[in-house]
């Protein structure tokens, strides 16, 4: 069960690198555009919050990999707290982002399911 949580941690981590991808390199960009629903005047508007926000999520996706790791190594109580930490926070954010806006549950669905999972799966995993 750990194994499987560590996978999806991740995985959960790679999809926060292309968020983080998509909001601090190519934001004004056609694809960033036509993901994030934004026309070429919001982009260029809101270009500076969205290069930070990208670095929110990279470091995420930078927190989980390491526990991942660690967790892998034997450092199971480093590692599994780098985890939690990091999964959950992508979670929660996506909670908030579909709390904040119905609108945005697809979104919201794709950047949490498989954190919260791994949140659960590592829990239960080291509770056995």
């Amino acid at each position: 069960m750990i194994t499987t949580a560590l996978i999806l941690a991740g995985l959960a981590a790679a999809v926060h690198v292309f968020i983080f991808y998509l909001e601090s390199i190519a934001w004004t960009g056609k694809r960033a555009r036509a993901v994030f629903g934004t026309t070429e005047s919001e982009a260029q508007a809101t270009k500076g919050l969205a290069f930070n926000q990208g670095f929110y999520n990279l470091f995420l996706a930078i927190a989980v990999l390491v526990g991942v790791v660690l967790t892998a190594a034997g450092h199971t109580v480093a590692g599994a707290t780098s985890v939690f930490v990091g999964a959950a926070s992508m979670a929660a954010a996506a909670l908030v982002l579909v709390l904040s806006d119905r609108d945005y549950a697809s979104a919201a669905l794709k950047q949490g399911v498989l954190p919260g999972l791994a949140v659960i799966l590592l829990a239960v995993g080291l509770a056995l």
